[in-house]
């Protein structure tokens, strides 16, 4: 007997006494967790979010329609970022005040020729204040989750507060679970045994997020 038939024949054994059950799935699975954690306003919202992205050690920033192309501009040029990487449907005028070669989001790029861009600049689908998350769906205005995730200075511009949701059943409520789902908190980071942190292992080891509104 192979260690798969053993396996099975466990849960087989397990499930013996469990009859069938045709209710349908969202009868069966409980939707009775609390959807939202307290009661905040709009403002108050967007607050948490920007407090729980910053103990993320994301970078923060707020701005408004007028002062965004100087703000994007501002940052490429304090990291010293030559060319920045732009999806398709980028806001042209995130841009405009920017000087750093533009790269477009093209499927025969290969991975060493997007690690050699600077950052990259996306929006986003949506962003969690209570996880201090923000979500990435292959939007036009995205990309391709593989921009998001070589360069190692992300730019990520939240529509606030229109992307702004409290809770992650907020957020999934507003997700297609069938597109490329990523799901960003603060910069890419991981831990040894000893608890040392080591920045930047599989994603941008820079995430500055901008509160648009």
């Amino acid at each position: 007997m192979s260690s798969r038939e053993r396996v099975l024949g466990r849960v087989r054994r397990a499930l013996a006494d469990v009859g069938p059950d045709q209710r349908p799935y969202e009868e069966v699975v409980g939707r009775d967790y609390l959807r939202v954690h307290g009661r905040r306003t709009t403002a108050q919202t967007v607050d948490l979010l920007a407090q729980n992205l910053a103990d993320y050690r994301a970078l923060v920033h707020r701005a408004d329609d007028e002062e965004l192309p100087y703000l994007v501009m501002r940052l490429l040029a304090e990291r010293g970022s030559q060319e920045v990487l732009v999806p398709p449907g980028l806001p042209p005028e995130w841009m405009s005040a920017a000087d750093p070669v533009r790269i477009h989001d093209r499927a025969v790029s290969t991975p060493q020729r997007l690690d050699r861009v600077g950052s990259v600049v996306t929006g986003c689908a949506v962003a969690i204040a209570e996880t201090g998350t923000i979500v990435l769906d292959g939007s036009p205005d995205q990309g391709r989750r593989r921009i998001s995730l070589i360069p190692d200075h992300h730019i990520c511009v939240v529509r606030v507060p229109d992307q702004v949701v409290s809770s992650v059943p907020e957020a999934l409520e507003r997700l297609d679970a069938a597109r490329p789902l990523t799901w960003i908190s603060g910069p890419s980071a991981t831990s040894d045994i000893e608890l040392d942190r080591v920045e930047g292992v599989h994603g941008p080891r820079t995430l500055e997020v901008i509160l648009l509104g």
